[in-house]
């Protein structure tokens, strides 16, 4: 189908201001239907680092050492876990989230971007007195991305003490975590043993052991989503589905992203599997689909939808958000989903058996069309030349 070391000191909250409360107010809830008074507070939980993002995009090829390159179009966002947050809080989810922020301008910009801009709850986040905030270049040529990154730690102190910290995490419907091998985080256990369902990826491993032994926070998840040769290295496996099989053995639900192809999960509580092709489009910067994927898997996991529904949905939601520069402001929202399944359906020679797939839309979006059309303006916001202009005289 087409279509320098950082200072130590505590940390402090942020007022929450009254444009953010409104945002939260007038989310679609795609979850709507299944809530109940005794329900937690919060649909997802997340912890990471926040990064500021600064995305160059129109390169014809990747830069060459002693030369300097001119990008046709430059972007800057909130980045690293802000992506999947705000890939979360677009598709209406109660989104929780416990980061240090930076107390320059940079920091400013991106807490207001995601409490203000997006309703994502920061209650567990801290502003860091004299931590600066930790940036990403990104270069998006050729369908890839190269990244250069600046950053320190956070001070502990900062982030350890508070209700919902990563010592502390709060109860959630749902949580996404990132493993990394031979690094447990206390967390993880934690909020499983208050009910929470984790959602785990994993990066590369640089030690290169591939080692599934080395990620024992894995027994505490529901479902892990590696990308198809992070998934054949730790099983050894020499197909990216045989591996999705074979770590069945050590989580109850394993989906692996297969790039071009798709993605292809199975669920050894009942024993289905599913795959579903990607949507082909033309990619102008990559940068957070992966987290993009995770939120609409998530999504579609919390409303107990079909297992290739979910598949289906995370791999349409990517594919939009690929079509944008920047992380995480390229994250569509219901009404960029609804518009997509509008204009598709008007190609005359689009592939019937094609839009069978997608067909579960129709059910879904009548009911929270309305809602999404009056809440959120379409186009979403996107990412922008500069954090912002210097106020006149």
């Amino acid at each position: 189908m087409t279509a320098s070391n950082a200072s130590t000191g505590e940390g402090h909250h942020r007022q929450t201001g009254k444009a953010g409360q409104i945002c939260r107010a007038a989310r679609v809830d795609p979850l709507a239907a299944r809530r109940a008074p005794d329900d937690p507070p919060w649909d997802v939980y997340l912890t990471g680092t926040v990064f500021l993002d600064i995305i160059f995009t129109g390169l014809d090829s990747a830069p060459v050492r002693g030369t300097e390159s001119w990008a046709r179009g430059m972007g800057s966002s909130p980045g690293g876990v802000a992506n999947m947050a705000t890939a979360l809080a677009r598709l209406g989810l109660r989104t929780s989230l416990a980061a240090a922020f930076g107390d320059d301008h940079y920091g400013e910009y991106c807490w207001d971007a995601l409490e203000q801009g997006e309703g994502i709850d920061l209650s567990a986040s801290r502003s860091v007195p004299g931590w600066h905030s930790p940036v990403t270049v990104s270069m998006a040529y050729e369908g890839e991305r190269t990244m250069v990154s600046h950053g320190h730690e956070p001070p502990v102190e900062a982030m350890l003490t508070q209700e919902g910290s990563p010592e502390h995490p709060p109860h959630a419907r749902a949580a996404v975590a990132s493993l990394t091998p031979g690094k447990p985080a206390p967390w993880i256990e934690r909020a499983a043993g208050r009910g929470t369902r984790i959602f785990a990826d994993v990066g590369w491993d640089d030690t290169g052991a591939w080692d599934l032994a080395g990620l024992t926070d894995l027994a505490h998840c529901e479902a892990f989503l590696p990308n198809a040769e992070e998934a054949m290295r730790y099983t050894g496996a020499t197909c990216p589905r045989a591996a999705a099989h074979a770590l069945t053995e050590h989580v109850p639900l394993a989906v692996v992203t297969l790039g071009a192809e798709g993605a292809y999960a199975v669920d050894r509580r009942t024993g289905e599997s599913a795959e579903v092709p990607a949507i082909a489009v033309e990619a102008l910067d990559p940068t957070g689909a992966g987290d993009v994927f995770v939120a609409g898997f998530v999504t579609g996991t919390l409303a107990d939808w079909p297992l290739a529904d979910r598949l289906a949905f995370a791999g349409l939601t990517a594919a939009l958000s690929v079509q944008e520069f920047g992380g995480s402001l390229s994250a569509p929202g219901w009404s960029e989903i609804a518009a997509w399944w509008r204009r598709v359906q008007s190609v005359e020679s689009q592939d019937p058996e094609a839009l069978l797939r997608y067909a579960f839309l129709d059910g879904l979006l009548p009911t929270l069309l309305p809602a999404a059309e009056e809440a959120t303006p379409w186009p979403l916001r996107r990412a922008v030349p500069t954090i912002g202009f210097g106020r006149s005289a």
